[in-house]
């Protein structure tokens, strides 16, 4: 390919312009140079995956059971503490009048 002169340059850059406009160059730019350090990184990173030794395992090791913390709840008691406060959340987000649910008073309402 040939020398790129300063003429050729403006032309390439005005057609650039022409084709992205003034106000998008720049996320365009910025976003090409995104694009470029993620493959940088990427591609590195597949350098150092391939250049990294690899583990062989020979045998299986045991691996020793999870121990259970006394303090955690069990499912149970899990369970329960969510029913409670899917409770006190239905409780609480009934529409109120004067502190009673907006059902009760309309009941009232029509009943008078």
């Amino acid at each position: 390919m040939s020398n790129l002169g300063p003429t050729e340059l403006i032309i390439i850059a005005v057609v650039v312009l022409l084709l992205f406009g003034a106000k998008r160059l720049p996320d365009t730019a910025r976003a090409l140079g995104q694009s470029l350090r993620l493959f940088k990184k990427e591609t590195s990173n597949l350098k150092e995956d391939s250049e990294a030794p690899t583990v062989v395992r020979t045998q299986a090791e045991p691996v020793a059971p999870q121990q259970v913390n006394a303090a955690t709840p069990s499912v149970e008691e899990r369970l329960r503490t969510l029913e409670e406060e899917n409770r006190r959340l239905k409780a609480t987000s009934e529409t109120t009048v004067n502190g009673v649910p907006l059902s009760q008073t309309q009941n009232d309402q029509r009943s008078s």
